[in-house]
């Protein structure tokens, strides 16, 4: 796919992608849309894998829908479908596949990826997962002192911590183990030590998860709680043995790190880091809700994969929801997306489609490093509904800024309680999501007119703009299996809107930046007094910019008195 993309016009160039800019200068109404059709939402909507998909107030009609999808085959939607399936190299500026729909295949399924079997390489590191599961579950893994594990502490930063803690927190209900899992990724030390404060050594087993295992923020924390360890006074090799599991793509580093090879489990390079939740990263998962429940997940998944795979287009959950987010971003001009949960369990889930969309398609060059001329992924945010509507809902109906928004809610809540007001909540939660995308879409004219005798000086504060477009997705019920398939649309509809775009969805050269200017500061920052002169950089000799050299000056003051 990679050559193939050099030989491909720039998408602004085809004659689809211009019939989409003249059609996105036409005044769209919402609710003249929905006044010229009254089967719009019957007309607008799908179901695939558990998942309701509503986008009928959405900005479009048959005319963008029928452009939109012919840009998608113009692109080569299909084509780069199949090359992400099978293993082509469609990372391109790395050199590698972007594997994660192999984490889900069956046993019985066949991939091969540069003579390896894929499947069975898969399926023999998810056995060797359950099988420490099982041992810290039935308590058989006991630490140094012989005690059973009471808490697992997960280390790891972006895709190895956002994507498990969002699905041990999801999950939560189905969990049927005493053990408790906790998750660490702030490198500042502040989890770790508040965290360390309430944990007894003999009884608490860290994951170290890196893919590269040489991430600063990740590998600080765990010679933090390696350091813990030590100063119970039992011997390093012991500690090491029986209180540490590494997850990476490196297990030299793994193993000089003192993790044993049979406590570790592996990456591949062809795994994304915020696409590795589904492999050994979700092993915490795995240990709070059992293997079977995490292979129900991975068993959602799948079926969306199949249905993205071999749905036709105007029918397929992830193109419709990627092709519509390009439509807003890149012809309407919304560059703002809110992400807007109505259920607790999905807390998280906001804060984890920050990373896979934004750290994905956050580029401004295509696969052959031109500069693109046109908008790509909008500045995306959310909160769980009932917050949202008492923070930044007051902007998104009377502001001035243009936000598209993905409601998101599960039908059925509380069936089997006895708590009638539990499920009285529940359906005024879901009351709540249908009304906010309704007064979202038709404004003032989502509520009945008022009698002219009783219009006041105040009403002219109270215009709800409307016409903001929103799609709204419905799980029958939250369980493993649905939660899977929620998280591969979302996935799926990343790599859609990079086909378009022609962008790589699979690096993050931007984030790589940081870290080695980070590596470059660190050494000027004083780590105690007795270091301030041989850190002391020179008058006249500064390294940085004036601010940064201001900054420093300031920290390392503060430290030295």
């Amino acid at each position: 796919m990679m050559n193939a993309s050099r030989n491909n016009p720039l998408p602004t160039q085809l004659p689809e992608w211009q019939q989409l800019q003249q059609l996105a200068q036409k005044p769209w109404s919402l609710t003249q849309l929905f006044a010229e059709r009254r089967d719009r939402a019957q007309k607008f909507s799908v179901q695939a894998a558990g998942v309701y998909f509503d986008y009928s107030k959405q900005l479009l009609d048959d005319s963008v829908k029928q452009r939109l999808i012919e840009l998608a085959e113009a692109c080569g939607l299909q084509q780069r479908i199949h090359s992400l399936y099978q293993g082509d190299k469609v990372n391109s500026s790395e050199d590698r596949a972007a594997l994660h729909t192999a984490l889900r295949l069956p046993k019985t399924a066949e991939l091969s990826h540069q003579g390896v079997d894929v499947v069975a390489e898969v399926h023999d590191s998810l056995e060797k997962a359950a099988d420490l599961v099982n041992r810290i579950r039935n308590g058989i893994w006991r630490g140094y002192s012989g005690k059973a594990i009471t808490d697992v502490v997960n280390i790891g930063v972006g895709g190895s911590d956002l994507g498990p803690v969002m699905a041990n927190t999801a999950l939560d209900e189905w969990a049927d183990s005493d053990i408790q899992v906790h998750f660490v990724s702030n490198m500042d030390g502040t989890q770790l030590g508040s965290l360390l404060e309430h944990l007894n050594p003999e009884t608490t087993l860290f994951i170290i998860s890196s893919k590269s295992f040489g991430t600063v923020d990740t590998l600080s924390n765990a010679e933090t709680a390696r350091a813990w360890l030590m100063s119970t006074g039992a011997s390093q090799a012991t500690l090491l043995r029986r209180h540490f599991i590494g997850i990476s793509a490196n297990p030299e580093k793994v193993s000089a790190w003192g993790i044993a090879p049979e406590h570790q489990l592996k990456l591949w390079d062809w795994v994304g880091g915020r696409f590795s939740m589904w492999s050994a990263i979700g092993l915490a998962v795995a240990i709070r809700i059992g293997t079977e429940r995490f292979n129900e997940m991975l068993q959602g998944a799948y079926a969306m994969d199949q249905h993205f795979l071999h749905a036709d287009f105007d029918q397929n959950l992830p193109v419709l929801l990627g092709l519509i987010g390009v439509w807003n971003s890149t012809f309407l001009a919304i560059n703002a997306h809110t992400v807007l949960p109505y259920d607790g369990r999905l807390k998280y889930f906001p804060s984890y489609l920050t990373q896979l969309e934004m750290e994905s398609n956050g580029k401004s060059v295509t696969h052959d490093g031109q500069p693109v001329a046109y908008a790509t992924c909008p500045i995306l945010w959310g909160e769980i509904g009932s917050n949202a509507q008492h923070a930044f809902y007051q902007l998104l109906h009377q502001g001035t800024q243009k936000v598209s928004c993905d409601f998101i809610a599960c039908v059925n809540y509380y069936q089997e309680s006895e708590s009638t007001e539990l499920k009285r909540q529940h359906a005024l939660s879901l009351a709540n999501c249908l009304a906010q995308s309704r007064v979202l879409a038709f404004g003032n004219d989502a509520l009945a007119p008022k009698p002219e005798q009783e219009i006041s000086e105040l009403d002219k504060f109270k215009r709800y703009r409307g016409n903001q477009p929103s799609t709204t997705i419905l799980l029958d019920k939250l369980t493993p299996a649905s939660f899977g398939a929620l998280i591969a649309l979302y996935e799926h509809k990343v790599f859609v809107m990079a086909s378009i775009w022609d962008i790589n969805p699979f690096d993050q050269w931007g984030v790589e930046m940081g870290k080695k200017v980070a590596d470059e500061v660190f050494s000027h920052i004083h780590l105690a007094k007795s270091e301030s002169s041989s850190a002391e950089i020179a008058e006249g000799q500064a390294v940085f910019d004036s601010s940064t050299q201001a900054l420093l000056q300031h920290i390392n003051k503060q430290i030295e008195e």
